[in-house]
């Protein structure tokens, strides 16, 4: 009998999105597991996106909140290594 195999676990990448305006702390439930950082106008929404489904759900839901985006950009590091980062390690 066959053992079945796993599928590969891929990591999840790290997006940052940018939108137009300073959004406040009670957009946070709208983009759960990901960081807020407003200034100069705009805001990064950043964190991990386990695959293009994901990434298209959260880009929809900019447009639902009617926020205009700016840009979209993977994170050059892991999302294991950004996780790192921020809790100090």
């Amino acid at each position: 009998m066959r053992q079945k195999r796993p599928f590969p676990t891929v990591e999840p990448t790290v997006y940052r999105i940018v939108v137009r305006g300073e959004l406040s702390h009670r957009y946070l439930p709208a983009f759960e597991g990901m960081t807020l950082a407003a200034g100069d106008g705009r805001t990064t929404i950043t964190g991990p996106v386990v695959d293009q489904a994901q990434l298209h759900g959260l880009l929809d839901r900019v447009g639902d909140l009617g926020l205009e985006l700016i840009s979209v950009n993977p994170a050059l590091e892991p999302a294991s290594t950004a996780a790192a980062a921020r809790a100090g390690r």
